[in-house]
């Protein structure tokens, strides 16, 4: 049983579902995910998701932050390291 993804859920009126419609959606999924055998659970669990479609800006915030947090864990090395002699 598979249940349609958010972006394509509709009523037949063609409109978007309501906010509640979609919380009780995600939690009968919630509870479904409860109800799955350990093996059931891993496989659902184990399935790759696919890469996220993202703009060139955000791409090149994430871009921007990976470069921020080499330095900064450049500069906590050196410190450090410093700090031994």
């Amino acid at each position: 049983m598979t249940t349609p993804d958010r972006s394509e859920a509709s009523t037949p009126g063609g409109s978007i579902d309501s906010d509640a419609e979609l919380q009780a959606r995600e939690r009968l999924e919630d509870q479904l995910i409860l109800d799955l055998e350990r093996d059931q659970f891993v496989t659902e669990t184990s399935r790759p998701v696919p890469r996220a479609h993202l703009s060139r800006s955000a791409v090149a915030w994430l871009w921007i932050l990976r470069v921020f947090c080499v330095l900064v864990s450049l500069m906590v090395i050196y410190a450090f390291v410093a700090s031994l002699n």
